[in-house]
Formats: structure tokens, sequence, C-alpha cells
């Protein structure tokens, strides 16, 4: 049987390596159905683009960060899916709205 925390640390080494190697970065934004907005960073990797970076900016203006630093939590988690802009209702936006969102201080849960 395989080891859980191994695999969690081989995913993680996994979406480190690639977020240090990295030469290419694409950033999108994705609305939901709750009028939250998604914004992830995303870098190709084997013939696809696979997310190593992903914030969710809810309706409440709470703010969900997943990166290999921060894999999941109560609120949700980086995905393991890659995406497809030709597929993915995703919107490219530039690396500075990405960043803006990404180091905006979090908001704590039931703070207005």
């Amino acid at each position: 049987m395989a080891d859980p925390e191994r695999i969690a640390e081989e995913i993680m080494a996994y979406y480190r390596a690639l977020d240090e190697s990295a030469t290419s970065r694409h950033y999108f934004r994705h609305a939901d159905d709750e009028g939250g907005l998604w914004y992830v960073e995303a870098v190709p990797d084997r013939g696809e683009l696979t997310v190593l970076k992903q914030a969710e900016l809810t309706s409440a203006g709470q703010l969900h960060r997943y990166s290999w630093e921060h894999m999941e939590d109560e609120h949700g988690g980086l995905t393991d899916q890659a995406i497809d802009p030709a597929v993915d209702p995703l919107q490219p936006i530039p690396a500075e709205e990405f960043r803006r969102v990404w180091t905006r201080p979090s908001t704590p849960e039931g703070a207005e």
C-alpha cells in the first residue's frame, strides 16, 4: 500500500519544482455561479497547462489561496486538473492583476 503522507510530499515536491523552474507563466480569471472570482497562475508541463497557484475571492470577500505551500484546507484546494483556455471558461488577465489578488491581505472569516 502507498503511504498517503509520502504521496502528499511527492505531489508537493512536484508542484514546487514546477514553480521554481517555470520559464513561462499564464494568468486567468473565472467568475463562478455564486459571484466569486477565481484567479489562476499556470505553467506549461507535458503539453498541458498545470495550475501552480489558485486564488478564490468569494462573493462575501473571503480570499482563499492554494499553491504547493498550502495545497488544501476546509474551503477547497489546488486543482489537480490541467486547464485548457480553449475549452474552459477562462479569461486571460495580466500578471499584475493576478499578483494584486494573490498578495492581497486575507479577511478573517466572519469579518466584514
